[in-house]
C-alpha cells in the first residue's frame, strides 16, 4: 500500500477522534500534558498500521491504540494521578458554576480511586460512548469481562460518591 493511502486513512480514520482520544489518555493517566504524548505516541502508530491495515471499526481501532500506548506510558513512569480543576466551564450563575465544579472534581476523585481496568471501562463507555463490542475490541477482552468490569465499576463509584456525601 502506498504511503499516500494511508495517510488519506489517518486523515478519515484518526483526525476526526483526536479529541475522544485525548480525552481517553487524559482518563487514563491523570494528567493532560502526559494524554498530548501519548496521543502524538499513538498517531504515529496508527499512521505505521496503516500502511498495511484497513481497521473494520475505525474509532474503536483507533481509541485501542491510544489506550495501548496510554498503558505503555503508565507502565514506564507509574506517574500520579492529578485532578484538573478545569472540568466544568462556569456559566452566568457563579453558585451554580462552583456547584457544578465541586460536583465534577468529586467524581474525577472517585473515578480516579477505582482500579485501572475499571476507570478504562467506565470511562470508554459513559465519555467516549462507545458500545460494548466497541469496548471489547479496544481492550482486547471478551464482552462478559466487558459487561462485569461496567457493572462493578458502576456499582463501585455509587458506593465512593455516597460514601463521600
Amino acid at each position: 500500500m502506498s504511503g499516500e493511502a494511508a495517510k488519506r486513512r489517518f486523515r478519515e480514520i484518526v483526525l476526526p477522534h483526536l479529541d475522544d482520544a485525548y480525552r481517553l489518555a487524559k482518563w487514563l493517566t491523570g494528567n493532560g500534558a502526559d494524554a498530548e504524548d501519548i496521543v502524538q505516541e499513538a498517531a504515529l502508530r496508527a499512521l505505521a498500521a496503516l500502511e498495511s491495515t484497513t481497521p473494520l471499526k475505525p474509532r474503536a481501532w483507533w481509541l485501542a491504540i491510544v489506550r495501548n500506548a496510554a498503558l505503555s506510558g503508565i507502565a514506564r513512569r507509574r506517574p500520579t494521578v492529578e485532578l484538573d480543576d478545569t472540568l466544568v466551564e462556569p456559566g452566568p450563575d457563579p453558585e451554580a458554576a462552583l456547584i457544578a465544579r465541586d460536583e465534577g472534581l468529586r467524581l474525577a476523585r472517585a473515578m480516579a480511586s477505582l482500579p485501572a481496568s475499571l476507570r478504562e471501562t467506565l470511562a470508554l463507555r459513559e465519555i467516549e460512548e462507545l458500545n460494548y463490542r466497541e469496548i471489547a475490541a479496544a481492550t482486547q477482552t471478551p464482552l462478559g469481562t466487558v459487561m462485569s468490569r461496567l457493572a462493578r465499576a458502576r456499582a463501585a463509584l455509587s458506593k465512593i460518591l455516597k460514601a463521600n456525601e
